[in-house]
């Protein structure tokens, strides 16, 4: 195939990212690990399940970052998972040595790459991948709104009996409990729910949606999720790898859009084969903006503890 994307981390979400991109035949994968075995044994799984899901992607699985030269997409996975009583943030100090390791290499070997970040805390591990690997702002974003989205979508379509395929849901912010769902952009079918749905009953899917990860986290007791996160990233390397143009919700680096400036926040964006071809900037009530602003302080707090530590 003509593209190539580096998925680096074989853990559970970087696995899920690894199977789906090849079953689309979207790229040739690269899964990379610093466990020796683990990337080669599941590339080679996935691999012997090709002729089965009908797909002709070449899967390598490997320790060493000279294999990913000139990736396409680098999409980053690795780091320690939540476990129950954590929050994301719980994770800033390891996971941003993780990312900023990964970056330097990915950077190096595939220096006109597009960085795709799913590693929690999301947004300030975004910040980690730019300031390390020097990109512009349009190739470093994260995955999260994507997530977000989906899983409000999920709890609509479930309390209105409907068709997942019906729904549209738009979610802002941080990738955090202060992440903000806007009802009145979220439909079913083109109508709004705020039409569908009492106040009473949109408030409890705000706020399962905005707790979604807790909520595996504590299901699955030692581990988090890993396939939706894994579809949200497949979904932005396929609207960059075919310049598909999605309007998509993801972290994008703000200078000055709503209000907020230097920080990785979750907003609508255009992405294309440059990556994040434009930020797309809608009309909000003053509550949303100040509900938008107050997610952001948490990911400008992140920030400064970022700084503390290097």
């Amino acid at each position: 195939m003509d593209k190539k994307v580096t998925v680096v981390g074989s853990g559970n979400v970087g696995a899920a990212v690894a199977q789906r991109l090849a079953e689309k035949e979207l790229c040739d994968v690269v899964l990379l690990d610093i466990i020796e075995g683990m990337p080669q044994g599941k590339a080679l799984d996935l691999a012997e399940a090709a002729p089965i899901e009908k797909h002709d992607a070449h899967l390598i699985g490997t320790n060493s970052y000279e294999a990913s030269a000139d990736s396409d997409i680098v999409i980053i996975t690795a780091g320690i998972a939540r476990k129950p009583g954590m929050s994301r943030d719980d994770l800033i100090g390891t996971n941003a040595k993780i990312v900023r390791s990964i970056t330097e290499q990915a950077s190096r070997y595939s220096p006109e790459s597009i960085i795709i970040v799913v590693s929690n805390p999301l947004d300030a591990m975004c910040h980690v991948a730019y300031e390390t690997s020097g990109f512009s702002k349009n190739r470093v974003m994260g995955m999260a709104g994507i997530l977000d989205s989906a899983r409000f979508r999920a709890f609509i379509a479930a309390e209105l009996n409907v068709s997942v395929e019906s729904t549209h849901a738009f979610v802002l912010g941080g990738h955090g409990d202060l992440m903000v769902p806007l009802p009145r952009y979220s439909t079913v079918a083109g109508i709004p729910i705020t039409e569908l749905l009492s106040r009473e009953r949109i408030d409890a899917l705000v706020n399962r949606t905005a707790n979604g990860g807790a909520e595996i986290v504590s299901l699955l007791k030692t581990g988090s999720a890993y396939y939706a996160p894994a579809s949200g990233a497949v979904e932005m390397a396929e609207s960059i790898l075919k310049d598909k143009k999605k309007i998509l919700p993801c972290a994008a680096y703000l200078e000055g859009e709503y209000g907020i400036h230097d920080l990785f926040i979750g907003v609508p964006v255009k992405l294309g084969a440059v990556g994040i071809e434009q930020i797309v900037e809608v009309r909000l009530t003053d509550e949303e903006m100040a509900a938008l602003h107050r997610s952001a302080r948490t990911v400008e707090e992140s920030k400064i503890v970022l700084k503390k530590m290097t």
